[in-house]
């Protein structure tokens, strides 16, 4: 793995992540069909730049660490402008940011105690990711389209839901054990 060339992946990739105020933009403009599609286009495009960076041998060190924070801010970006335009239920947005939250914070705080942060991803962040990516897809997508979908709708906020609860508690659980392993006994 290299470390900060800028490639064709991550080139795509900053695209991604340049695309965020856009599709707030549209989400908050109700031009919700564009918007719609601007995801559908993002989700192409990450499959896209991972596909040619592991396939052509294109990794670097800028690539691992931008492409999660493209995700990242393009879901929660979408995220809370669905929320705000009355899309997604506030309680669900609140739930999936505080998730993010301590995600992050446990791991900032985790660096600065012990100065040996390696993240690596669970699989139960992947799921909750992805699920939370086609959660915001199939909204905007349903609200697009005027398709009444509103029972499966609610169905599918709560899998997210609990999918992101578990998620953010596993993290909770593994840094927990991990600080208590390396503090010193009482």
């Amino acid at each position: 793995m290299t470390s900060f060339r800028l490639n064709i992946p991550n080139l795509i990739t900053l695209a991604r992540l340049l695309a965020v105020p856009f599709a707030v933009w549209l989400i908050i403009h109700a031009h919700i069909m564009a918007a719609f599609w601007l995801l559908i286009g993002a989700g192409i495009s990450d499959a896209l730049d991972g596909y040619i960076a592991k396939h052509f041998d294109l990794r670097t060190v800028i690539g691992g660490y931008l492409d999660p924070i493209a995700d990242k801010a393009l879901l929660v970006s979408v995220l809370v402008a669905l929320g705000h335009a009355g899309y997604i239920d506030s309680w669900l947005v609140i739930l999936i940011v505080f998730r993010d939250a301590v995600v992050v914070c446990g791991a900032l705080l985790y660096q600065v105690l012990f100065q040996d942060l390696h993240v690596r991803p669970l699989i139960s962040g992947k799921v909750s990711t992805a699920l939370q990516f086609v959660f915001v897809a199939t909204v905007s997508g349903v609200a697009g389209y005027g398709i009444a979908a509103d029972a499966a709708l609610i169905v599918f906020s709560y899998l997210v839901a609990a999918a992101t609860i578990y998620s953010g508690a596993s993290y909770v659980v593994i840094w927990g054990r991990k600080v208590t392993a390396m503090e010193p006994g009482e």
